[in-house]
């Protein structure tokens, strides 16, 4: 049987560490990792045809992809990144927001509207708060600079959503500060968050919150997933075994290292507390791959995107995943 040479672009990522260095090898194919630690620039560059076999990609983009059919790519349930994202909710203490409600008609900036985070940011504020999103003038552009937010392909939204880009000299963060927008949401904090004053975050106690939406939800929100050109599937169906068992290896040996409580392998001085408060919520295993065992998550974010509209039909689960 042929041995295939593939390449995979990813983060830099604990889990993905031991692919990346060569101490887990999948059984029967060559595997490079090529680190690509700007999430939208690796999406762009794998949309637009970048030549990886596997990458990291938007859990959001991707089932956008696969719902109007023009997906070039099938899944892992192998999920690279999840973030819970009622902390990257900020807000101008200026404009008067105390209470999620307190959003309805503002200007929320956002990198992107479509993006896995702002989804997963308005499925909280929507369905736990009861605020109503249709009043909101959604401001688009990049956080750290003025302009856009990468270059991804964009389609019309099946629901009448005020979007507006940010064509200022300023970016989302400076535009928050000075009060042009009133909160910004999404992937990434604002990067004066912490030097300007009047930015603060909407859920102050975000830990306490985010922890009891765990809790009650069992929702663990995904963002990016690993991708595999159709082409490649299609040329080594029997690649998916050995890659899924590798993927779980890896994971297991960062895990491993994250629970050594001898000489600790990051600067973080109370991370012993850390790890054992995450077994207590999570199990020994806090990101658990595979269908099943995330199949509450990812429903939540398909019924998410059609409220929103972004897209127009029910996305059946074993469609995505091979």
């Amino acid at each position: 049987m042929e041995r295939p040479r593939l390449t995979l672009a990813c983060g830099s990522y604990d889990r993905i560490d031991p692919l990346r260095d060569g101490a887990v090898r999948p059984q029967g194919i060559d595997l490079e990792v090529v680190t690509v630690d700007d999430p939208r620039e690796l999406f762009d560059r794998v949309v637009a045809g970048a030549a990886f076999d596997l990458a990291e990609m938007s859990s959001a983009e991707y089932i956008t992809m696969t719902s109007a059919g023009t997906s070039a790519f099938v899944a892992l349930p192998v999920f690279t990144s999840r973030v819970f994202r009622h902390s990257f909710i900020c807000c101008n203490t200026a404009a008067g927001i105390h209470t999620p409600k307190d959003l309805e008609g503002r200007r929320i900036g956002v990198p992107l509207y479509t993006m896995s985070a702002a989804i997963w940011c308005r499925a909280l504020l929507r369905d736990d708060y009861g605020v109503d999103l249709s009043t909101i003038t959604w401001v688009e552009g990049a956080i750290g600079k003025p302009g856009s937010h990468g270059t991804p392909k964009t389609s019309s939204l099946a629901k009448p959503t005020r979007i507006e880009a940010n064509m200022s000299v300023h970016s989302l963060s400076e535009l928050l500060e000075r009060g042009y927008i009133d909160a910004v949401l999404g992937a990434l904090m604002p990067t004066n968050f912490g030097v300007a004053s009047n930015i603060v975050r909407l859920f102050p106690n975000y830990r306490a919150v985010e922890k009891d939406y765990y809790l009650r939800t069992g929702i663990h929100p995904i963002m990016h997933l690993i991708v595999i050109r159709k082409r490649v599937f299609e040329a080594y169906p029997w690649i998916v075994g050995p890659l899924r068992a590798a993927f779980e290896a890896a994971k297991q040996q960062a895990l491993r290292r994250l629970y050594y409580t001898g000489a600790p392998k990051t600067m973080l001085p109370f991370l012993h507390a850390e790890v054992e408060e995450t077994i207590a919520i999570f199990g020994r295993d806090p990101w658990p791959d595979g269908l099943e065992a995330n199949r509450r998550t990812l429903e939540k974010a398909i019924n998410s995107m059609l409220e929103d509209g972004i897209i127009t039909r029910p996305v059946v689960l074993e469609e995505l995943f091979v």
